[in-house]
């Protein structure tokens, strides 16, 4: 495989950027002209004594704003551990670099505009989650990359990654169209990462996860649901758990998304939106899309549908039992599993029911095992494919649940688990698994939902409590809070950020220009140019949907409304129309 280079000086002067190659022995120079936006392969000797040097960890790539094209270079990396020998990193922080020497030949709208787009971009960037590797493919999962050909393992880890996972992808779209320059950019994938190298029996072994998020049909919650024309859903996630012991390596793969046929649940203020199933469209065509390549990518689907089937949820789980049913398909088995009322009144203990249900299921999917000698002795010929509504909370446990005992069968064949041990029984490393896969739920709950996720304490600690309860609800307020007042925002930011909506340089109508004021409460629709518009709400209102929260919880959101309704003086127009996209709305509350 045609590795990337591990580090670099990035050189300015005033007509051009030098990525500069650190590399031992190498002398490969990319020079970006700073005018033209030309990208072209240099030597070190040609870059000017005068150039302006600084370090950096990695190019995310380049993007166009109303001020022109930037630079987005990765500033400061964290190594997370060694996959199969190859070190895996973290960016934890990046920079924005204009192209441009000076922004003045912009009005001043389109200096508040550019302003605000390089505010989305930076949201982006700072949301927890972004990895890479130079020398290996953190994109495909470990039975992928051993199903390959040669001329495949011989391919830029850009041009053999899986678009699915390549969140810099609409970055690195100049890069794309010069081979002669992969070498200085690579795939970085959003999600979450970790590797414990753990210890039972007095024997080593390195276990990790992967989680990689789909950067089609990305978002956050109750902004985007469903799936698109193309078949991809909503918040969907690819998990691997990989272990590695003595040469020997194994992983199983699940995977979570929206369910997936045309419905959406707008934030209306209410804290628990009423789900909407579109009734004027054909849902089989992108169930089956969704399906189909589900099926090519993993073989057997087995659909784990953990929402309500009572009240407002119990459509969508009447719906998507009916769309398994006309689709006809054998590859495909699906199985109801109504979570909140198996464990009401924390009776946490008959999840076994699910699990007992789906056993043989899983011992026919099987898992990918790998022999110290690199012999394939085992495939996994299907996955898991778990939901709940927001395909977080319920679902983690579940897949929790699942990998643990997929992980039981895999040490116990690698000799590292003797005949009749339980992982439970490890005290040690099941501290370990229970907090890896709770740290794997906050970081796709705040990722999409935009808070830690709910019900952690039952998979750090294998028990529901109090405290968890009320953890729940605290998380419950801010999530409602960032749905109704901030989601619009991060929605806009990721949209740009993934070139669902490209920005056009300078002279230009932007969206970011209607009339607004912050003033308003709001409840999202969606503008044909992909950007979010906002109906008002009477502020005065509000406390009417709380009704249904206990009283501590109607005493803090009221005694809120009202601080917020003395701050607010004035006449409200409710058919004025707000962009959350904008800056000035999220500053005013």
């Amino acid at each position: 495989m045609a590795s990337t280079y591990e580090s670099f000086n990035l050189r300015t002067t005033p007509e051009k950027f030098y990525i500069e190659a650190c590399d031992d022995g190498s002398e490969d120079v990319l020079a970006i002209d700073r005018v033209s936006t030309e990208m072209t392969l240099t030597v070190r000797r040609d870059i000017p004594a005068s150039a302006e040097t600084r370090p950096v960890c990695g190019l995310m790539g380049t993007i166009r704003l109303v001020a022109g094209m930037y630079l987005v270079v990765i500033t400061k990396k964290q190594k997370v551990g060694d996959l199969l020998g190859h070190a895996v990193w973290k960016a934890l922080d990046f920079d924005i670099i204009s192209y441009k020497k000076t922004i003045l030949h912009l009005t001043d709208n389109q200096m508040q505009d550019n302003k605000a787009f390089l505010s989305m971009i930076n949201s982006v960037l700072h949301t927890d989650g972004f990895y890479f590797a130079t020398d290996y493919d953190l994109t495909h999962t470990l039975q992928r990359l051993a199903n390959t050909s040669p001329e495949f393992q011989e391919m830029s880890l850009l041009e053999r990654a899986d678009q699915r996972f390549v969140w810099n992808g609409h970055l690195l779209r100049e890069f794309m169209a010069q081979p002669e320059l992969h070498k200085f950019v690579y795939p970085v994938i959003h999600g979450f990462i970790t590797m414990k190298s753990c210890c039972i029996n007095g024997k080593v072994f390195e276990w990790s996860i992967i989680s990689r998020r789909s950067c089609f049909r990305a978002g956050v919650r109750y902004y985007v649901r469903g799936i698109d024309s193309e078949g991809h859903a909503a918040n969907y996630v690819e998990t691997e758990q990989i272990v590695q012991f003595n040469s020997a390596k194994a992983s199983f793969v699940q995977t979570r998304g929206s369910i997936p046929f045309y419905w959406s649940q707008r934030p209306n203020l209410k804290y628990k939106p009423k789900p909407q199933i579109n009734k004027t469209v054909n849902h089989l065509d992108g169930f089956q899309r969704h399906f189909d390549s589900q099926i090519i990518l993993y073989g057997r689907q087995v659909i784990l549908n953990l929402i309500n089937q009572k009240g407002s949820e119990k459509p969508l789980e009447m719906a998507f039992d009916k769309m398994v049913t006309s689709l006809g398909n054998g590859m495909i088995k699906y199985i109801a599993f109504d979570f909140h009322k198996e464990c009401s009144r924390m009776r946490w203990h008959r999840l076994q029911i699910l699990l007992d249900m789906v056993a043989e299921m899983q011992d026919e999917s099987g898992y990918f095992l790998v022999d110290a000698d690199g012999k394939v002795l085992l495939n996994q010929e299907g996955t898991f494919r778990s939901n709940c509504m927001d395909c977080l909370d319920r679902t983690n446990v579940i897949q929790s649940l699942l990998a643990r005992r997929s992980l039981q069968s895999q040490l116990r064949k690698m000799g590292v688990l003797h005949t009749g041990q339980q992982i439970e029984e490890q005290a040690d490393f099941e501290k370990v698994y229970k907090n890896a896969w709770a740290d794997n739920a906050d970081a796709c709950a705040k990722q999409y939902a935009g808070t830690g996720a709910l019900k952690t304490d039952f998979t750090r600690t294998g028990k529901r409590t109090q405290w968890g309860l009320l953890m729940d609800g605290w998380n419950s307020m801010i999530r409602y809070y960032k749905n109704n007042f901030s989601d619009g925002f991060r929605q806009d930011s990721i949209d740009v950020f993934l070139g669902n909506y490209a920005v056009e340089e300078a002279d230009w109508t932007t969206p970011l220009r209607d009339p607004k004021d912050w003033k308003f409460l709001t409840v999202r629709e969606t503008r044909d140019d992909g950007l979010i518009r906002f109906k008002l709400s009477n502020v005065f209102n509000v406390t009417l949907v709380f009704f249904s929260f206990q009283l501590p919880i109607i005493m803090v959101v009221a005694f809120s409304m009202c601080i917020i309704c003395l701050l607010m003086a004035g006449e409200t127009n409710c058919s004025s129309t707000v962009y959350l996209s904008s800056n000035e709305f999220t500053s005013g509350l």
